[in-house]
């Protein structure tokens, strides 16, 4: 049987190595939390360009900048082209939404191991304490 102190060694490496991977889930979380921003304000910015693409009568002329160059491009085309890149983006928005929820749970379960880690090894330490 392994001696209190390499018990408590192991813990203590464990609990370390715990504690990297609660600090990884966090900077993952921060990481999502940027993306999801970022795609919800590409999400605002393309819906405001489909409405005033919708306000054009069919006859219209549209642009599109394409490098320095803007190039004439067909009015339904551009609508489509929108429709298309809001349908990505609001994919995308649901599976950044779903990865949260995957990673706040993951950092959640790890934050109940510390913890239970943590009772472990201050019982350990103290092995008469309160019986």
């Amino acid at each position: 049987m392994a001696t209190p102190q390499a018990m408590f060694a192991a813990m203590q490496k464990k609990l370390t190595d715990e504690s990297r991977t609660y600090e990884t889930l966090g900077e993952e979380m921060s990481a999502n939390a940027i993306a999801r921003q970022q795609a919800s304000q590409q999400l605002s910015e393309n819906e405001m360009v489909l409405k005033e693409l919708e306000l054009l009568e069919d006859e219209a002329k549209v642009y599109k900048l394409i490098g320095p160059v803007l190039m004439k491009q067909d009015l339904e085309e551009a609508r489509g082209n929108v429709g298309k890149r809001l349908d990505y983006i609001r994919a995308e928005s649901e599976r950044l939404e779903k990865k949260a929820g995957e990673l706040q749970k993951k950092q959640l379960d790890k934050q109940k191991d510390i913890m239970e880690l943590q009772q472990k090894m201050m019982a350990l330490a103290n092995p008469s304490g309160g019986e």
